[in-house]
């Protein structure tokens, strides 16, 4: 569908749903009632402005052609109610109801819009996967920037993990061109998880966070079980090439991961009986050994 068919969409939304908070709809007055008082000549004007603009999306948009070659049950039926809503919203006009005509109006878009996603759904979410796709892209190169920030203050291991995760930057990036968006989304959200994970892991060994005055354990507590989590993914997507077809180096991380698992549902219980100073310190231990795990697979990281 075009650009501007959603444009003219979004506007006559935006135009009706800044008018004031409308009163329900009352059915156009019979031939014998009495006529509503007019409001002033300068609303009435744009009122039937409205309405014209309305007939076209409707009628002769490329939105409103699109839903009748698609030949869908559901969508025609949108547009055959979006119409019906016109027609009702042009009585009341006829009738001087301003206040029935715009609410008329604004259904009249809002079921013109809903006809046209329910004739191409594969489109409208292949978009906003695409539109997700890229904005985690952007949040991913953001930390990707200070992970860099970080690692250049620390040293050659720190940056060969960064580089780690530049690679698989380029593979979602590749994958998303060749228009694999759905290949592209799961190793981008492994690339957001590690560099999440790596900012975490390599300002935990800055001694600036270690020196933290935190305002009571409880809260000490709270920032070690970010730090367990994010060392927990740093496993997950840095070793998974190391650990495929290498049986002993496999059964090393996943004695380190039980080891840590195990002491993390310690601190977890620990945390339930209020004994956070306990708790503190058997998280710590969880996360040392989930980074010896990374260390020894080949893969330096501070903490």
């Amino acid at each position: 569908m075009s650009a501007t068919f959603w444009l003219r969409c979004a506007l006559a939304v935006a135009l009706l749903a800044s008018l004031p908070a409308l009163a329900p709809a009352q059915p156009a007055p019979g031939a014998g009632s009495a006529p509503a008082s007019a409001p002033p000549s300068n609303n009435r004007d744009q009122v039937q402005r409205r309405i014209a603009s309305t007939a076209t999306l409707i009628t002769t948009s490329s939105g409103a052609k699109q839903v009748e070659a698609s030949a869908k049950p559901e969508a025609l039926a949108k547009l055959k109610l979006a119409r019906e809503q016109h027609a009702q919203a042009q009585a009341a006009f006829d009738a001087g109801d301003m206040e029935a005509t715009n609410k008329l109006l604004y259904a009249v878009a809002k079921s013109l819009m809903e006809a046209v996603a329910k004739a191409s759904p594969e489109q409208i979410t292949a978009r906003k996967e695409r539109t997700d796709f890229d904005a985690r892209l952007e949040s991913t190169r953001t930390l990707l920037d200070a992970a860099r920030r970080i690692a250049s203050e620390k040293g050659k291991g720190n940056a060969e993990l960064v580089k780690r995760i530049e690679g698989q930057i380029d593979q979602a990036n590749g994958l998303a061109q060749a228009g694999k968006l759905a290949d592209a989304r799961v190793v981008l959200d492994q690339a957001y998880g590690a560099t999440r994970a790596a900012v975490g892991g390599l300002r935990s060994g800055d001694t600036l966070v270690r020196s933290l005055n935190f305002a009571n354990k409880e809260e000490e507590f709270h920032y070690e079980v970010d730090r367990n989590d994010t060392h927990r993914m740093l496993v997950q997507v840095l070793l998974a090439d190391r650990r495929a077809g290498n049986t002993t180096m496999d059964s090393m991380i996943n004695k380190a991961m039980d080891e840590s698992a195990q002491l993390r549902q310690q601190a977890d219980d620990m945390a339930r009986r209020k004994d956070f100073d306990a708790g503190v310190k058997t998280l710590e231990e969880s996360t040392r050994s989930l980074v010896k795990a990374i260390r020894a697979a080949g893969v330096y990281i501070p903490g």
